[in-house]
């Protein structure tokens, strides 16, 4: 396996579009790493960089210490797995999956011993003999993957490869990389746009917008501490409530509520935006009024979006409610887990 490093690296189109600036992050021997953003952010070119397949314009990126900005895909020992599958459709799966060691002159037995492996790994040993359209869309994912595991890379690139599959598919081939990526302890950078994957997969997790990284850290790092206010929105489902406040003698005074928080007594009169995720938010007597304008239950627990003097927030409570539109509650909001953030710059404060 391999160390990568990227140092202030960029990518600048002829036009002048800058898609990347000064991406800067160190990915461990074995680490698995998810680059998560909106679309647009920079991560999937950020992640071709890492291949070879977009030029570097700015910094430098290592792979166990090597500089490889000029080097082409085939000479820097990675594996990559697509988003579109990208599979021969006139071969089976056996040579789909053997089709790079064939052309690297790999020994037959060895290829044949590469491909059963991988394919216990993954569960195909029965399709080894199909074609690619007699498989369903998850299994031609793992074929993907298992072509990329026999290559026995130092490094496995994944760009959004569950995105085509449907929600359960997605769920059982989450759960198959995670256990891939214990078995066999390669380093791995993952690209996505949905925060469940990235949550769930991450060692540490790279957020990125507008070609910029925002934070990184582990996902319970990104997710109690946010850095500013599009992680903290972006992360979390429901996102995370944000509504405009004012520090006043140890409290923050909104519009329809006020609530303890610790900050200097300098502060005394600053506006903040207060942050406060759903699941902080119960329904309870004493609590600030509110009204209920929508009500989302979803089983085990209810999403009730309620107006609170003239913002709204969104509360996550038993699923057994029986709260209903347009009727008026009391929701007492955790203290213990505010977020405060500047107006201004929207970080943290």
């Amino acid at each position: 396996m391999a160390r990568v490093e990227l140092d202030r690296i960029g990518k600048r189109y002829d036009n002048g579009f800058e898609a990347v600036r000064d991406v800067t992050l160190t990915i461990e021997d074995g680490e698995f790493i998810v680059l998560v953003g909106p679309s647009g952010c920079g991560k999937t070119t950020t992640l071709r960089m890492i291949a070879g397949l977009e030029d570097i314009t700015a910094g430098e990126l290592r792979i166990d210490g090597r500089r490889v900005n000029a080097l082409p895909p085939k000479d820097r020992d990675i594996a990559m797995v697509f988003q579109s599958y990208a599979l021969y459709p006139h071969m089976s799966v056996y040579d789909n999956m053997a089709f790079g060691l064939k052309l690297r002159g790999t020994p037959k037995d060895e290829i044949r011993r590469r491909v059963d492996e991988a394919a216990r790994m993954l569960d195909l040993q029965a399709l080894l003999d199909r074609k690619p359209k007699q498989l369903s869309g998850g299994q031609r994912q793992r074929v993907a993957m298992g072509r990329a595991i026999v290559r026995r890379a130092s490094v496995f690139l994944f760009d959004e490869p569950l995105s085509n599959l449907d929600a359960k598919l997605r769920l059982q081939t989450r759960m198959q990389l995670n256990q891939l990526h214990r078995r066999l302890g390669a380093t791995s950078i993952y690209v996505t746009h949905d925060q469940v994957e990235a949550m769930t997969l991450a060692n540490r997790i790279v957020l990125m917008k507008g070609g910029h990284v925002q934070q990184i850290g582990t996902p319970l790092e990104l997710f109690e501490r946010p850095t500013n206010v599009f992680v903290a929105t972006f992360l979390g489902s429901p996102a995370m409530n944000v509504l405009p406040a004012r520090l006043e003698g140890g409290q923050a005074v909104g519009d329809g509520f006020q609530l303890p928080v610790t900050v200097p007594p300098a502060d005394a009169g600053r506006p903040i935006l207060l942050g406060v995720r759903p699941q902080h938010i119960r329904l309870g007597a004493g609590g600030v009024p509110a009204t209920v304008e929508l009500v989302e239950p979803l089983g085990t627990e209810t999403y009730l979006h309620c107006r609170l003097g003239e913002g709204s927030v969104v509360a996550r409570v038993d699923g057994a409610t029986s709260a209903r539109p347009g009727e008026a509650v009391a929701l007492t909001i955790d203290a213990g887990h505010l977020h405060l953030f500047d107006p201004q710059t929207e970080s943290r404060v």
